[in-house]
């Protein structure tokens, strides 16, 4: 399951290595720490889960929390594809512990809330969920006029595939910065 995880997340960052900067909002100054957290409403486990920007390869990341995928956009950029992976069964006493073992329940418009470090809230709603395979990097490239997180994990009884789940921008709002202070899972 990891493995394959690892593979389709390490090859999507070798080939978007460059998005990061492109489609910053214009007239926003751009956020320097990339810390963020995610949260839920309505998955129970989901709840200021830490979501750490880092390459595929970063196994520290999926262990104590959530995968950003370097390369992919940040929910502050025009037209971002903010691309997060995590465990079906993580890590016991981790955020990562089941924190997407249920993502295949998240419904066609719930709420996704992703916090930057300044505590201002990026507030999804789900559009739509589908199956690729391990190897199908193409969930992680922008949707063309969209700001949208896509949240990935395993498919289950066997882990092979992949199940993604996407959710349009909505809104924001200023909130509470969270409590993770570095990017840096350790």
């Amino acid at each position: 399951m990891l493995a394959g995880l690892v593979l389709i997340l390490f090859a999507a960052g070798l080939v978007f290595l460059d998005i990061r900067e492109a489609g910053e909002v214009a007239g926003a100054p751009p956020v320097k720490d990339t810390t963020m957290e995610l949260t839920i409403p309505s998955m129970q486990r989901v709840r200021g889960v830490p979501v750490y920007t880092g390459a595929a390869d970063n196994k520290s990341a999926l262990h104590d929390g959530t995968l950003h995928l370097e390369g992919t956009g940040f929910p502050w950029q025009r037209d971002a594809n903010v691309y997060i992976a995590g465990h079906r069964l993580g890590y016991p006493r981790t955020k990562s512990w089941l924190v997407f073992y249920d993502l295949n329940e998240l419904r066609r418009g719930r709420r996704v809330v992703l916090t930057d470090s300044t505590g201002k809230k990026y507030i999804y709603r789900v559009y739509d969920r589908f199956i690729l395979g391990p190897n199908d990097t193409s969930a992680t490239k922008p949707v063309r006029g969209m700001n949208v997180i896509s949240l990935q994990t395993c498919t289950l009884p066997n882990y092979t595939d992949r199940l993604v789940v996407r959710a349009e921008l909505i809104e924001t709002a200023q909130g509470q910065p969270p409590r993770v202070t570095s990017n840096n899972p350790s």
